[in-house]
């Protein structure tokens, strides 16, 4: 139908107008008639709309994609305007051409919007309509058409009939083994979703398969897109056989035989295992990132066998990986911050891998005796690790790994990582080391520190290296809050009043920034014997950085 051929029937003008806007050249000018189709259906009509307006689009979708982009957006909202959800089926012809063109961004929003659409679908609509469409995606000859298809098959599964089910799932299982890597990942991407709406049955014959496959196969992108559902398939499992049960299916799902469970030991965790030992780098961290919650979502009956057995073997492989970023995953979950040296903690996210297999839930399984046998080896080379970042992970962590077994074995075997970090020669695990022993103190209290810790803390204080005797004066600033008056006077006081006569200006500075700290802790009787002459001597030192920390800290304690 041509503009002129309409001129005089003003029914027909809407039309008309819209089509010589889409031919024009101008290309805003077509995105302009595009965001009006609203209004030209209002002015149509819905029956004149399903009719007309639909099958032209329909024919005429071959513009520039941001003209594309703005129908597939449009036609999403559409459902009032061809007469409601008995007819939203009329939407699909256009938005199944928008599904197969060669723009990403084009694709997704069509298939954003069947997804709307379907939604509006009765069950018989969904058959008739829906899932043929699905159908014939899915079955495309190009590879855009078949990455659409997989967004659609969980919004229609779970209202249609059993035979069409099973056909969606010979689709999908199709579309996972495709030729194209394309098409691969988005199956991968898509397989959570499958997941969260298939019956429990077919979660184990058919998506556990389909997951397996994935995880080997050859294009790292599509491992690496594995990983992640390798966490939510259990899940699912353990929902859907408690909603069975609670079902009172017992006669399929006895708590002694809940699948779940059992497919995770066949099945998930050696494809997990795999995925630890993957060809390539990224795949190896993606995976050492979910090892804490893989090993949480394991069955309590076979838990520590398999952390024992099948995790930690592979944990431990990735602690002394070649590729540096999945040494660094084994022990740590970065967030984006930058390489800096003097960052602080909160700037840091932990870990994952060893750490994870060091938390309550992982360590508090596996028992004393086996952290010590397999884990603790992995602990300690890390925590020598060249990376200062990997050493901060660790040292993050030892307070956990602390509350785990008995005091009496961390003095054995972890007390002595503990003290060597304070004189790292990185600044920042030495903080980090610090702010470590005051939540060590807090754990097994002031006594253990006095005999465990303090002796080796003041001893610092004559060591040759300046930064270590600094350090000895940062730990005494937080192990005067945790330990209390009685420790601070009798055992830290005299020894930062000793310090006060180092050589080296910025000792003697953080000497008076000491004093003006602990000065709360300290038993008032010693404050003007002992405490301000040496303030006062330090007010009048040589260095005017000492003068003004003398100087701040004789104000602070007046």
């Amino acid at each position: 139908m041509a503009a002129s051929d309409s001129a005089g029937d003003d029914s027909l003008y809407p039309i008309a107008v819209l089509i010589d806007e889409l031919k024009n050249e101008d290309v805003q000018l077509r995105l302009n008639s595009i965001k009006k189709l609203s209004t030209i259906a209002l002015a149509l009509g819905v029956e004149r709309t399903r009719t007309e307006l639909i099958p032209f689009l329909t024919e005429t979708i071959y513009d520039e994609d941001e003209v594309l982009l703005a129908l597939a957006e449009q036609l999403g909202t559409f459902i009032t305007l061809v007469g409601g959800p008995e007819y939203a089926y009329c939407l699909l012809p256009p938005l199944e051409s928008l599904a197969t063109v060669e723009e990403t961004v084009v694709r997704d929003k069509a298939v954003e919007s069947l997804r709307a659409v379907a939604q509006q679908h009765s069950p018989s609509d969904l058959e008739t309509h829906f899932v043929p469409l699905v159908q014939r995606l899915a079955a495309g000859d190009w590879f855009t058409s078949r990455t659409s298809a997989c967004g659609l098959f969980s919004v229609c599964y779970p209202r249609v009939s059993a035979t069409m089910k099973a056909d969606l799932r010979s689709h999908f299982r199709a579309l996972c083994q495709d030729d194209t890597p394309m098409v691969r990942r988005a199956a991968a991407t898509k397989l959570g979703e499958l997941a969260q709406v298939v019956e429990l049955e077919y979660l184990k014959s058919d998506l556990i398969p389909m997951f397996v496959n994935l995880a080997q196969d050859e294009q790292d992108s599509v491992r690496l897109l594995a990983v992640g559902r390798a966490l939510a398939l259990p899940l699912f499992y353990h929902r859907k056989t408690r909603t069975a049960r609670n079902a009172h299916l017992k006669t399929m799902y006895r708590s002694k035989k809940v699948v779940g469970p059992e497919i995770t030991r066949t099945d998930l965790v050696p494809a997990f295992q795999s995925l630890l030992k993957d060809s390539e780098a990224e795949v190896r961290a993606a995976a050492a990132n979910k090892v804490k919650d893989f090993c949480q979502n394991l069955d309590k009956a076979h838990q520590e066998n398999i952390i024992m057995t099948n995790i930690l073997p592979c944990v431990k492989e990735l602690v002394a990986d070649p590729n540096q970023h999945v040494k660094s995953a084994s022990s740590l979950r970065h967030n984006g911050s930058k390489s800096n040296p003097r960052q602080t903690q909160h700037d840091r996210t932990p870990p994952s891998a060893i750490s994870d297999a060091t938390q309550g839930r992982v360590s508090g399984i596996i028992g004393i005796q086996q952290l010590s046998q397999s884990l603790l080896p992995a602990i300690v080379e890390l925590a020598e690790d060249s990376k200062w970042r990997v050493r901060s992970a660790i040292i993050e962590y030892m307070p956990l790994l602390a509350g785990q077994p008995r005091q009496e074995f961390f003095d054995e075997k972890l007390n002595a990582l503990c003290m060597t970090w304070l004189m790292d020669h990185v600044f920042a695990i030495r903080e980090a080391a610090t702010l470590n022993l005051r939540k060590l103190v807090d754990q097994f209290g002031a006594e253990w520190a006095e005999t465990t810790i303090i002796p080796k803390v003041l001893a610092m204080s004559r060591d040759q290296n300046y930064l270590y005797r600094m350090t000895c004066l940062f730990c005494i600033n937080v192990l005067a809050e945790a330990c209390g008056s009685d420790i601070t006077t009798r055992l830290l006081l005299p020894t930062v009043l000793s310090m006060a006569n180092d050589k080296v200006a910025n000792v003697r500075f953080n000497v008076a920034k000491t004093l003006q700290r602990i000065a709360p802790q300290l038993d008032q009787a010693v404050i003007q014997p002992q405490v301000k002459p040496v303030l006062d001597r330090l007010n009048v030192d040589s260095d005017v950085d000492v003068k003004y920390s003398a100087s701040e800290a004789i104000t602070g304690i007046a």
